[in-house]
């Protein structure tokens, strides 16, 4: 039996498809692509105030940015082994495997709701408004925290091209390193607040050359790599006795080691932040969603598997220590020259993973405040100028990075401890759309199905167990990233429960917040409301509301 497609959601309870185009002044079978994109955003109360003009490499590049594989697994590769030894490889697949789970079930809610906001807009609108906002709420957090990290990851990079990029005191020196980074990583964060201030156009022409640059960066060094192998594919068992005289065996060095692909594949969903951007998104959104994870997991895989195969020695200690892995393996392997060609696209793939994280963020809070649900909405969601682009979201989310920045030159790795963090909240905002997603599905099941739309992406009958899958994998990756765990936390108490202290205060914010919110009535903005949801409140529709 084939799957059915998804519905058309709220245009339904105004009229059809063709009493849309009508009351938007659009027809369906003749109008360009953007005139019938806009109708169907009215569908959902908005109007088309956003620029439509990404196309499908350049939906695909936003999500591979934000993933950026040359950002996160070569500096994060000393903690997989020295965790659990070249073993460890095989947290990879087990990491995609799960988040696919996830990455599957928001491609069907990409083509089902092709909204700004993405994660936000898929919660509330398969669940409560009040798990709608928090999602967005614990997703706002996560970007903030994650846009300030990926910057000061350019002092792993920089410093190593040239020593005219060590502007403070020697590198060698923490505390240096520290506030040179803060310095770099601020450039870098007043350089992407005026991209995203200048508007979606400047933003996908530079993200899409460097995403060229990443992958073929990122092919040149696992060709390069293989080419130097110095021993056979059975290295990826080796588990070097890790987990010799534990109580669980290799299992709690695999978990530990897990933590590297964790932190390296979420942000996946850009995509749907930025459907209303994209030209015919209910179509290219999920093809992006999923089509950018698995790219970035096949390029991780054989990243990490040739670099093993490589390495000179699987016993140096310089393999499990920060400042060393991938980068010593390919200092070793192939030289300084080719080590510095490869550090200037790292520091390239750096740059653009800060604009694809601060652009997601940007639509996120451009999203809920164009619903009127946050403080000072009207400024939030007004978009000034010709650039068809909210400016002060980006300056805020800006100045947040900094702020964080900043806690970090006086205190060295604290933001180390804020990015675990933050892929505990992304993963907790995950699970805030899956879960009410499986709870729909249940009730849809009972019943007896759901009307869905002609020729969009579903998992059919395969949607519930995915669904459920997808619920309980995100539970374990957050429980498994939040651990508190003195390798990843440090021993001081208040840094090893960062995880649970930061997401309860975090939670204890948004909450308050809400509540604050909620005392007014939340609806869309004038400007941004469609003429159907104006016609439709006019002949007696009640308005969404945080309820």
């Amino acid at each position: 039996m084939a799957p059915r497609p998804f519905s058309q959601g709220p245009v339904s309870s105004w009229g059809s498809a063709r009493d849309l185009a009508t009351l938007t002044g659009s027809k369906p079978s003749t109008e360009p692509a953007p005139g019938r994109d806009a109708a169907d955003l009215a569908g959902f109360g908005y109007r088309q105030r956003l620029d439509r003009t990404l196309g499908g490499f350049s939906s695909f590049a936003a999500g591979f940015s934000y993933l950026s594989i040359l950002t996160g697994l070569p500096q994060l590769f000393y903690l997989g082994f020295g965790a659990g030894g070249p073993a460890f490889f095989w947290t990879w697949p087990v990491v995609l495997a799960g988040q696919f789970l996830v990455a599957l079930c928001f491609a069907e809610l990409a083509a089902e709701y092709p909204l700004a906001g993405g994660v936000y807009q898929w919660a509330r609108r398969v669940g409560p408004g009040s798990m709608g906002w928090m999602a967005g709420w614990v997703y706002l957090a996560c970007a903030t925290v994650s846009l300030a990290s990926v910057a000061l990851a350019l002092q792993g990079a920089l410093p190593a091209i040239s020593p005219r990029f060590q502007r403070i005191g020697d590198a060698s020196n923490p505390a240096d390193a520290a506030r040179n980074a803060v310095l770099l990583g601020s450039a870098l964060i007043v350089a992407s607040t005026l991209v995203n201030v200048a508007g979606v156009r400047l933003l996908s022409r530079i993200n899409n050359v460097g995403v060229f640059a990443e992958m073929a960066g990122a092919v040149v060094l696992i060709v390069l790599l293989a080419s130097h192998a110095r021993r056979g594919a059975g290295v990826v068992l080796e588990t070097q006795g890790r987990g010799d005289g534990l109580p669980l065996g290799y299992l709690g060095p695999f978990l530990l080691a897990a933590l590297v692909p964790s932190f390296v594949m979420y942000g996946f969903d850009t995509a749907g932040a930025l459907a209303e951007e994209t030209a015919d998104p209910r179509r290219k959104a999920p093809r992006a969603i999923l089509g950018s994870l698995a790219a970035v997991g096949l390029a991780g895989a054989l990243l990490i598997f040739c670099a093993l195969r490589a390495a000179p020695d699987l016993r140096d200690p310089d393999l499990g220590r920060l400042g060393g892995g991938m980068a010593t393996i390919i200092r070793e392997v192939l030289g300084p020259g080719w080590g510095r060609l490869l550090l200037l696209d790292v520091a390239l793939a750096i740059a653009v993973c800060t604009l694809a994280v601060h652009a997601a963020a940007v639509r996120l809070m451009f999203a809920m405040a164009r619903d009127n649900g946050l403080p000072g909405s009207g400024a939030l969601a007004k978009m000034p100028g010709s650039s068809r682009t909210p400016r002060l979201p980006a300056v805020l989310l800006g100045l947040g990075a900094l702020a964080i920045l900043a806690a970090n030159a006086g205190f060295p790795r604290v933001v180390e401890v804020l990015a675990s963090v933050a892929i505990v909240w992304a993963n907790l905002a995950y699970l805030f759309v899956t879960a009410p997603l499986l709870a729909r599905r249940l009730r849809d099941r009972a019943r007896g199905g759901r009307r869905r739309r002609e020729g969009l992406f579903t998992l059919g009958r395969w949607g519930l167990p995915v669904n459920a899958l997808a619920v309980a994998w995100g539970v374990l990756i957050v429980l498994n990233v939040g651990w508190p765990r003195a390798e990843v936390y440090g021993d001081a108490w208040y840094r090893r429960y960062a995880a649970l202290l930061g997401t309860a205060a975090m939670l204890g914010a948004g909450w308050s917040c809400r509540g604050w919110v909620g005392r007014r009535r939340a609806g869309v903005l004038e400007e941004h409301r469609a003429p159907v949801l104006a016609l439709a409140t006019t002949a007696g529709a009640t308005e969404e509301s945080f309820h």
